[in-house]
């Protein structure tokens, strides 16, 4: 009986990845099936075997990252896959993660950008980087920046579902100048202008904080959908394009999306 052919060691690599990939993907298929399913589930899920399935699961539950439900049989995430989440979501902060955006925006389009969260006096830039030649802006990290008046603080109001930033907002319309008032129309000014920046994607303003300046600002969700985060680009009006198919606002809202990803976050 002839010897069977030994196998080269790029062919056991490539099996041992195959392998890896296999099981990653039934390790994902349970987090998609919300973190618990059948057999047979998991097995239509990726499109295996239920036998093949098994196997891989036997070996999860022997390292901790399964368990079975005694009495439904399901399969669930366990001990070690929850330690593992929990080390992923300690790394999960929107400036670090969006470090490498604020890299490409700059280089790309030559413009100042920044990552903002909500701080208790408002919108708060936490992280800035400028160009070569920055454009002169009284923006810094800590700077606090208005909800109606900035980009900013529309993509905080927009997307978010706060009561409290709604009426803050408010306030703030409330307590305007005539000039900035004159900005936003309708009987419901807040409103509209919510729905405004919804169906853009981002919020845009020209000459409205600073005269000279313009902004584009997109939203940064968490995991929960939860905007966590802006992501800002600004620069000088007269050589910033702020049409929502220019250059600027599709590259902020596709940056923003990202990070948002990696944040965990998985639009409907």
């Amino acid at each position: 009986m002839p010897n069977p052919t030994p196998r080269s060691p790029a062919s056991d690599r490539r099996q041992r990845v195959q392998s890896a990939e296999t099981g990653l993907s039934i390790l994902k298929a349970l987090t998609r099936l919300g973190g618990e399913a059948s057999l047979t589930a998991l097995a239509h899920e990726v499109g295996e075997s239920t036998a093949k399935v098994h196997r891989y699961l036997s070996s999860f539950a022997q390292e901790g990252f399964v368990a079975q439900n005694p009495v439904t049989l399901h399969y669930h995430l366990s001990t070690e896959a929850i330690r593992l989440g929990q080390a992923a979501l300690r790394q999960c902060h929107p400036v670090r993660l969006g470090e490498g955006a604020l890299a490409q925006l700059r280089g790309a389009l030559q413009v100042t950008c920044f990552i903002a969260v909500m701080g208790n006096l408002g919108p708060t830039v936490l992280r800035i980087e400028e160009p070569s030649l920055p454009v002169t802006v009284n923006i810094r990290a800590g700077s606090v920046l208005p909800l109606l008046w900035s980009a900013t603080g529309q993509a905080f109001l927009a997307f978010s579902d706060d009561a409290e930033i709604h009426r803050k907002a408010v306030d703030e319309y409330t307590a305007g100048t005539a000039e900035q008032r004159a900005r936003l129309a309708g009987s419901d000014p807040v409103t509209q202008l919510c729905r405004q920046v919804r169906a853009q994607g981002c919020a845009i303003v020209h000459d409205t904080l600073l005269p000279g300046i313009s902004a584009v600002s997109a939203p940064i969700f968490d995991a929960h959908g939860h905007v966590g985060a802006v992501l800002t680009a600004l620069g000088a009006s007269n050589g910033f394009d702020v049409r929502p198919e220019g250059a600027v606002c599709p590259q902020v809202v596709r940056e923003a999306a990202d990070i948002s990803a990696a944040l965990g976050f998985h639009p409907a």
